[in-house]
């Protein structure tokens, strides 16, 4: 009988909860007396701790960095919004979710677009290594696993995190304690989704289903109203009546028209005969009089006696350079006439991707995994050894060089592209298609080089059994 009225009364708390979160009091999963679901809190403990600490230590330090934390304090602020509309209500439609989750979309994308703003900053590095970590905060909507997905944004700012390091550890200690503290913020949240949401955000299973209005406005009020809907179709045309208001003469005209036809080969009694002192073709002097010509139409001809000026050609959008290490990847884009990218600090499991340069000179450093050169023009690369291949793609005129070992090279859709060898590469593969005006250099014992072109041209032929295809003379 005990047991039966604890029951009761654990029944009877749990309504009353439901009844004040759902009442006018309550807000979103809080409750009239403020309490709030137990991931939440939790959720707290790191707003109040490593966060409260890194945002303290930008205070500090002060400058860009400063405006990036209150961005990041903005960032967060947004995501616990949603995490007090999941404690209290259920799983919504994938519409209202995305509409739910657009708020810490816009502050992630506005802590990325800072740093994009800012790459000449003294603090870029600091920026950077926040810039390249905030997507974690995207967890929310990394079901199944969004634990080991914050794990990857952390290590994708070590890179970052790691020069400020190197930069600071005998200047300024608030520099690397700025570092110690960020970083606790993505290891404690680990913790905390390990905790409370391992296979993904969790919803309340008894509460009501989320709604879009759960999210914080987007945009400030007294904005542009949504266009009005569309108005009614126009009336069909009334083929019965007279045309364009012309009284009764419609059913008049087209009796005339069908009578001229019915006429048959006396339709053409009623053309008048010109004579040839009238005809402009024999006497061109009448070309230059002052009588109305009848001409045909003018394709693309204005009315106004001013002719309207041609419309402009789409500006180019240009992209700002990049040179930075995203996870296991050095970016290398939109470079135009630089000649001293240097890559030095490279790992055998990084791969480097230069995309969309122009005129400038890449230098990588050390063994690495691979290179790719993609949609480059006049672009020199020189790099010391790669385990893996080399690829060109979609470029002309580049210039490649090995100074230690690669086991093969690729060449596609690339017009124009020499390759310098060295003597420890003369055995690397070289594979090309669809391209032209390639040539490679090999060493000579005195160091000059001996230039080869790799055949364009070939020839096919059926041997009786298979296809043979054999470079043709001419080729070279």
């Amino acid at each position: 009988m005990a047991e039966l009225v604890s029951l009761v009364q654990r029944l009877e708390v749990a309504v009353s909860r439901l009844e004040n979160m759902s009442g006018p009091g309550g807000s979103a999963g809080e409750s009239a007396g403020g309490a709030v679901s137990a991931y939440v809190e939790a959720f707290d403990e790191i707003v109040r701790g490593p966060l409260a600490q890194y945002f303290s230590l930008s205070q500090k330090i002060g400058g860009d960095v400063l405006k990036h934390a209150e961005m990041m304090k903005q960032a967060f602020s947004s995501q616990r919004q949603l995490l007090v509309t999941a404690s209290s209500s259920q799983k919504p439609s994938d519409a209202v979710l995305t509409t739910l989750l657009q708020p810490v979309s816009k502050a992630i994308q506005q802590v990325q677009a800072f740093r994009e703003q800012n790459r000449t900053s003294p603090q870029f590095n600091h920026l950077s290594a926040v810039s390249e970590s905030v997507p974690a905060l995207g967890w929310v909507a990394m079901a199944p696993k969004p634990g080991p997905y914050v794990k990857e944004m952390q290590d994708a700012a070590m890179f970052y995190t790691n020069r400020v390091l190197k930069e600071f550890k005998e200047k300024d200690k608030t520099h690397v304690d700025w570092v110690k503290a960020y970083v606790s913020i993505w290891t404690q949240l680990q913790d905390y989704i390990k905790q409370h949401h391992t296979t993904g955000l969790t919803w309340s299973k008894s509460g009501p289903m989320a709604s879009a209005s759960a999210a914080p406005p987007s945009a400030p009020a007294g904005g542009c109203p949504p266009p009005p809907p569309p108005g009614p179709p126009p009336p069909p045309m009334d083929l019965s009546g007279s045309s364009g208001g012309g009284g009764d003469s419609g059913p008049d005209e087209r009796n005339a028209l069908f009578a001229s036809i019915n006429k048959g080969a006396d339709i053409t009694k009623g053309l008048r005969h010109v004579k040839d002192d009238q005809k402009t073709h024999k006497n061109p002097g009448l070309r230059s009089q002052n009588a109305p010509v009848r001409t045909g139409p003018k394709p693309f001809s204005s009315s106004s006696p001013s002719p309207r000026p041609a419309a402009s050609a789409t500006p180019t959008r240009t992209l700002p350079p990049v040179l930075e290490l995203e996870g296991k990847k050095w970016k290398v884009e939109n470079q135009e006439g630089v000649q001293g990218l240097v890559i030095s600090d490279t790992e055998l499991k990084q791969v480097v991707y230069a995309y969309k340069c122009n005129k400038s000179t890449l230098q990588v450093k050390g063994k690495i995994n691979s290179i790719t050169i993609d949609n480059c023009k006049k672009m020199g690369l020189v790099f010391d050894d790669v385990v893996g291949i080399v690829e060109v793609i979609n470029c002309r005129d580049v210039k490649v060089q090995v100074m230690g070992k690669i086991p093969t090279i690729s060449i596609n859709k690339t017009d124009g592209c020499h390759v310098y060898l060295s003597k420890d590469s003369l055995n690397c593969e070289i594979i090309s298609a669809k391209s032209s005006e390639m040539n490679i250099l090999v060493p000579n014992d005195d160091g000059e080089y001996t230039e080869r072109p790799v055949p364009e041209q070939f020839k096919t032929i059926w041997d009786g059994q298979k296809l043979v295809t054999t470079a043709t003379e001419i080729a070279g």
